[in-house]
This record gives C-alpha cells, sequence and structure tokens, in this order.
C-alpha cells in the first residue's frame, strides 16, 4: 500500500500547512517532521466585486499592484462603504429572484453559506433549534439565509444535509427566508461573498485546514461570523472583523456551538446592524482593512517564494 502523505513527507525538503493551526494540528498528527505554515490567501482582484473594486480604485489606486494597500481601507467614508454593499446587496438579490422566483427584502440582516455539501461543514448548525430562529427573526427585525453549495454524487451525508436545510426551509417559510440556490459556480459564489451581510462558517474543529470563502467575503467588507479553526484563529478579531462561534478548545462541542451561534446573532450582530448601523459599517471597514489587506494571495505566493522555495 502506497501511503501518499508519507512519500510527501519523506521526500520533501520543506513542508507546510495552509494555516497556523493546520500545521498545529499536523505535527500532532506526524511529531517526525518540521512542519510550517503559510497561510492560503485569495486573489484580490477577482474576488473582489465591481463596486468596491471602483471604491478602492478611487480612494487606493494602488491595490491592483499591491493588495497591501488595502490597508488604506480604515480611511474609506462609511456612507461609501455602505453605498457599495448596497450595490452589491441589489446584485445578489436579482439573481436569486431571476434564479429562483424568491424575492428577498433589501436591508435585512443575511447571512450566507456557500461551500462543498460536506458533513464537517455542518450546513445545519444554524438550524439547529429552528423555533429560537424564528424567535430571533421576529424580535430583531428580521433575517434571511442564503445557501449554497454542492455534494459529492457518492456523499450520502452530504446530500442528506442539504435535504435537512430544505426542510428546515419549508418548516420556516416566510417567518425566516431561507434559499438554497442549485448550481453553484464561480459567478455566483462571486455575487453571494459580496452581496451578504455576515458571512457564515460552521466547520467541526479540527478539520478546517484554511478555507477561503471567508477572505473573499471580507475583500467586500463582509464580516465573518465562524468556528474557530483554519484561517478564521487568524483572521478574528471579535467584534473588529468579525464574530467567533464557540471558543478556542481545539475540538468541537456542537451543543455549546450552536448556543453560541444564536447568542451571536441575537445578542450581538442583529442588534449591532439594526441599532447602530454606523458601528456594523465600522466592522466591515475593519473586514477589508485588516482581513482583505492580509489574506490574499499576493502575500501567500511572496511566502511561498521566501520561506519554501528559495529558503536557506
Amino acid at each position: 500500500v502506497l501511503n501518499m502523505t508519507a512519500l510527501a513527507l519523506y521526500l520533501a525538503r520543506y513542508v507546510n500547512g495552509v494555516a497556523m493551526r493546520h500545521s498545529e494540528v499536523s505535527r500532532h498528527l506526524f511529531p517526525a517532521y518540521p512542519i510550517n505554515a503559510i497561510t492560503n490567501g485569495v486573489h484580490a482582484v477577482t474576488w473582489t466585486s465591481p463596486s468596491f473594486a471602483r471604491l478602492y480604485d478611487r480612494h487606493i489606486p494602488e491595490w491592483r499592484r499591491d493588495n497591501l494597500y488595502l490597508r488604506y481601507a480604515v480611511g474609506i467614508p462609511l456612507e461609501e462603504i455602505q453605498d457599495a454593499h448596497a450595490e452589491a446587496e441589489a446584485a445578489l438579490l436579482a439573481e436569486v429572484e431571476r434564479r429562483t422566483g424568491r424575492r428577498l427584502t433589501p436591508g435585512v440582516l443575511t447571512l450566507a453559506f456557500a461551500r462543498r455539501a460536506a458533513a464537517y461543514k455542518r450546513a445545519d448548525l444554524l438550524l439547529t433549534d429552528p423555533e429560537r430562529l424564528r424567535r430571533i427573526a421576529q424580535q430583531s427585525g428580521g433575517l434571511q439565509v442564503l445557501y449554497a453549495g454542492k455534494a459529492h454524487p457518492r456523499d450520502d451525508d452530504g446530500k442528506a444535509l442539504i435535504r435537512r436545510v430544505f426542510g428546515i426551509a419549508a418548516l420556516l417559510g416566510d417567518a425566516v427566508p431561507i434559499v438554497y440556490l442549485e448550481e453553484y459556480d464561480l459567478a455566483l459564489a462571486r455575487l453571494l461573498c459580496a452581496g451578504a451581510d455576515v458571512w457564515l462558517n460552521t466547520p467541526q474543529k479540527p478539520q478546517e485546514a484554511s478555507g477561503t470563502s471567508g477572505m473573499k467575503a471580507a475583500l467586500n467588507g463582509v464580516p465573518s461570523l465562524s468556528v474557530l479553526d483554519g484561517w478564521w484563529v487568524e483572521g478574528h478579531v471579535e467584534g473588529v472583523t468579525g464574530w467567533a462561534i464557540g471558543d478556542s478548545r481545539p475540538v468541537s462541542d456542537p451543543v455549546a456551538e450552536a448556543a453560541s451561534l444564536y447568542h451571536q446573532l441575537e445578542a450581538v450582530i442583529a442588534p449591532l446592524f439594526y441599532h447602530r448601523p454606523d458601528d456594523f459599517l465600522r466592522v466591515r471597514r475593519a473586514a477589508i482593512a485588516l482581513n482583505g489587506a492580509f489574506f490574499n494571495a499576493q502575500r501567500m505566493l511572496d511566502q511561498y517564494v521566501r520561506n519554501a522555495y528559495v529558503a536557506e
């Protein structure tokens, strides 16, 4: 039997995980090898929506050549951040209506969850207690949720997750509009990453090597609400770039994480979104300046060159 991981570790001069947490987990699995970390990044120009690209072109035109200039997004006026997001939101909701016939409401807190439908990604963690989700939506000012993602044809658990989302969506009806978008592809991903208000990520720790969808969202001022695994361990600054689900313990507690998710929505995010909109815009702006400026392919490739390919 050929063990490809063992072969690669034995022959490689340099070994790295794709996030700091991933390297920590890998060193426990393979203690005989030095395993470094180079955290993934996404191509900034590809994943920045047209409205935000125009915004950056006006205020920080160097961003296309050097993504680190996105740090200067801290100086962009909040009202311009809001205008750019409103345009991205309108494009997303128009596409949702075109694809499904469902007309969602602009200005309502919109969560997006879009990735492979794999069991460990736990697309249904948000739906653990449908009645509590209904109450949060009724008491906060409204909530709508967009899902997208395909399961492998032989992944029965992944397909079961999708069926569960459809079942809870039917149960909640118009109280919490939940739309599962079919035929998830790059074009739809760009719209979701830019037009949502909060990017939801609920992997079972410690199985998220890195994840990149939240990085794409951050380039468009969309903060993450995520389990502390993968890249989010590095990108998370509570209440500044987004919010954590659960604590920093290395293994998931599904009951505690579901409770934390509901608490963050009910007590922190919805009140901020509806009653302190300027503060919510500051979180958007910080997500760009702190996460968009760092979690990009330019920085990642520079680290590979410096640390992996030409290191002494």
